[in-house]
């Protein structure tokens, strides 16, 4: 897998991996009990994203290490994805 690929993939991973992530710890309005006027009940206190951010790329990097392991050794191949033949032979 290059370079471009592998940053590419990585992205994506991180993107995905952050939608499990980000209610992860979260508190809302409603839990806390001050809900301020104009906003949801489900609306968050305290975010943290930078706590999320730096939980969501170690959690993506673990992921993306199982993802590029499993291609470089082999457990993955184009074999492994039912493709018809003109995808194949490129």
């Amino acid at each position: 897998m290059g370079v471009t690929l592998s940053i590419a993939v990585f992205f994506i991973i991180w993107w995905a991996v952050l939608f499990a992530v980000l209610p992860i710890g979260l508190r809302t309005q409603d839990e806390d009990g001050d809900v301020v006027p104009g906003t949801p009940e489900s609306a968050p206190t305290n975010p943290n994203m930078l706590r999320i951010f730096a939980m969501n790329t170690v959690v993506a990097a673990v992921v993306f290490a199982c993802v590029w392991t499993s291609i470089e050794f082999g457990y993955i191949t184009i074999d492994t994805f039912n493709l018809p033949d003109y995808l194949r032979n490129q």
